[in-house]
């Protein structure tokens, strides 16, 4: 067992054996993922040699891949983008809500990614912003940040949509801030019904506009009559809306969206060994409470790979999208009247610094400086400074 066992570390031993047995199965993107994920923090890709100004000791520092389904890449990552959302942040207590697809439409989901995932940021978000806007509910616009999920712990393909939601909004004539009560922001059996019918009438119409597509056991489906009477159960069925109480202050959220921002479909430090049975990891399975709900589980090598995949996002797709409030270039304006009527202070804009902050870790030895003193390209190894007394082998961001 290693401690420090990687995603990166079990495709580089399984990935050329996957790739053969599932020639002509996997698409571009599938193959890009892999690819980058096997070759980060390695020389394949480059990198420079840092040597401490007080004693000399030098370490290579590979680049990364920077690929959003690395596990590895996305904490540099995550942390630049909450720097830039700092500030958006209002002195109001934040909801946590999520819309998840039922199974049905998960499976129709698996095979057409970029429409049905896209339709059900579309939904979800509508479906907030009508019901926030009614006067029997709150009578405002509201702000939220959406981010995509397709997985659920076990890695097994479940598409929801996490929220970040304040607990309020602007009045619909813009005079005033209108909070919402405590504990408690939108009644959650409205919100799913409505989130049932517009999502299910616009997978209707996408239907009927030939563009979804339909594979294996699903072919059938392509058929309208077929199309109807498979969704007919899932028009009758309850689509859960959850939403939890609101956070304790700002610093909470921004812990939240830390998590959960960038997160890929299983961490490194979920993995607990990498051997000839498979990968073990730990996942939650949420329908036990307490010490129970951890539990452990070992996928044979392939198996893990294929679930891995599942969660290969289109070519360009947006995973983090921003509604109301806070929606693309009205954000600013927005936010500003929202601190005005709550009368709290303007955001804090601060200028960036003269000079770039030194992301490099000190030295190890010494606690001194490193600096650049060789960068190497893709696939050469750096040459060493001569004479150097020790080799640390680091990453570069």
């Amino acid at each position: 067992m290693r401690a420090d066992l990687e995603v990166a570390d079990i495709f580089r031993a399984a990935g050329p054996a996957y790739r053969a047995a599932h020639a002509g199965h996997l698409s571009q993107q599938h193959l890009k993922v892999m690819s980058a994920i096997e070759n980060c923090r390695t020389a394949a890709l480059g990198g420079h040699v840092e040597a401490c100004e007080d004693c000399g000791q030098w370490r290579i520092a590979y680049n990364s891949c920077r690929n959003r389904h690395c596990p590895r890449c996305q904490g540099a990552a995550a942390r630049t983008w909450l720097a830039e959302r700092e500030a958006d942040l209002l002195p109001v207590g934040y909801f946590h809500v999520v819309f998840t697809l039922p199974a049905e439409v998960a499976d129709l989901a698996f095979q057409n990614k970029a429409l049905v995932y896209d339709l059900l940021f579309r939904a979800a978000s509508e479906t907030m912003l009508t019901i926030a806007a009614d006067p029997q509910h709150l009578g405002a616009r509201i702000g939220i940040t959406a981010v995509l999920h397709t997985w659920g712990s076990a890695m097994t393909h479940h598409p929801h949509v996490h929220m970040i939601v304040p607990g309020g909004g602007i009045a619909l004539d813009g005079t005033r801030w209108v909070s919402s009560r405590s504990a408690f922001l939108l009644p959650v059996r409205v919100l799913g019904k409505l989130f049932r019918r517009l999502f299910l009438t616009r997978l209707i119409a996408l239907h009927d506009a030939g563009r979804l597509a339909f594979f294996g056991s699903m072919v059938h489906l392509a058929e309208r009559r077929a199309f109807l009477h498979y969704l007919s159960p899932v028009r009758k069925k309850r689509w859960v809306v959850y939403a939890k109480a609101p956070f304790a202050g700002p610093e909470a959220v921004l812990a939240y969206l830390s998590r959960y921002t960038h997160r890929v479909a299983i961490s490194n430090r979920r993995l607990i060994a990498f051997e000839e049975a498979g990968v073990t990891f730990r996942y939650k399975d949420y329908r036990r409470d307490g010490a129970d709900r951890q539990q452990v589980m070992t996928l044979a090598t392939d198996e893990f790979i294929r679930r891995f995949l599942l969660h290969v996002l289109p070519r360009g797709f947006h995973r983090i999208r921003h509604y109301g409030l806070l929606a693309g270039g009205s954000r600013k304006t927005s936010l500003a009247l929202a601190r005005q009527l709550l009368a709290a202070a303007p955001a804090i804009t601060n200028d960036p610094p003269a000079e770039p902050d030194d992301f490099r870790p000190p030295c190890r030895c010494c606690g001194g400086r490193m600096i650049v003193i060789e960068v190497f390209k893709r696939c050469r190894q750096p040459r060493g400074p001569p004479g150097a007394r020790t080799t640390n082998r680091e990453t570069a961001p």
